[in-house]
């Protein structure tokens, strides 16, 4: 991370660039993908302003705060930066309870829960019939009997309108 720090109309001193550079590291345990940090300070008419850009990722935040003391005014902008820089990881953080992974888990343990079960009559018809019978019922795929090898077959809608069959295959 690069910090770059610009005083205007004020001298940066070593207490003042500890300061600002220990309110940044604590930036960097919210977010740990932050590029660059610049620090504006300046005085005007005894009005301190303190200005902070933090660059993280493909992100650019800003925050400002004016005050009567220096301190007070980094601290002030400092804070406001801290909100972002939580918003930030939020907006990219998981907000799912568990992982991928552990969900398999939990759903081997549990039964399959079946809402419908049918009795289909199964009776010996060829390829075509099996898919007019198919479009007659509405259905996406359906189970049938091939005549002549006297095996059980599915045929299946595709999605680009055609048709497809699965045969049994022994391993």
């Amino acid at each position: 991370m690069r910090i770059h720090l610009v005083a205007r109309k004020t001298k940066l001193t070593p207490s003042l660039k500890t300061f600002i550079e220990g309110r940044i590291s604590k930036l960097a345990e919210f977010v740990d993908n932050i590029v660059w940090v610049q620090v504006i300070l300046g005085v005007e008419k005894m009005i301190h302003r303190a200005e902070v850009v933090v660059h993280a990722g493909h992100q650019t935040m800003k925050a400002a705060a004016e005050s009567d003391d220096l301190y007070a005014a980094i601290d002030k902008a400092m804070t406001k930066m801290e909100a972002q820089v939580k918003k930030y990881k939020e907006k990219f953080s998981e907000h799912r309870g568990i992982s991928i992974s552990e969900m398999k888990d939990l759903s081997a343990g549990l039964p399959a829960v079946f809402s419908v079960v049918k009795d289909v009559p199964v009776r010996p018809m060829n390829k075509e019939e099996a898919v007019q019978e198919m479009e007659k019922l509405g259905y996406n795929f359906w189970l049938f009997m091939e005549k002549d090898a006297k095996q059980m077959q599915v045929v299946f809608k595709r999605l680009d309108n055609t048709y497809g069959l699965l045969l049994p295959v022994k391993k």
